[in-house]
């Protein structure tokens, strides 16, 4: 899931995502602490994500560093 932020609005499409990565957010922001309680990777803060990721793409997340990528 790739959102500018995520929001309670968004709870029932987290639980459905294999990741998230936001636009806007940071470790202790809300998507960040529901995210990591569900245990589903995420990177948050990356700024312009919602302009780089298309529909389709197939990324790859490595949530302990913050790094997304286009495969």
């Amino acid at each position: 899931m790739v959102a500018q932020f995520i929001s309670p609005e968004y709870s029932l499409l987290v639980h459905k995502a294999l990741a998230v990565v936001a636009d806007i957010g940071a470790v202790i922001s809300h998507a960040a602490t529901i995210i990591r309680e569900l245990g589903i990777p995420c990177v948050v803060g990356t700024k312009h994500a919602t302009r780089v990721l298309k529909d389709g793409d197939i990324v790859e997340i490595d949530a302990h560093r913050g790094i997304v990528r286009v495969l």
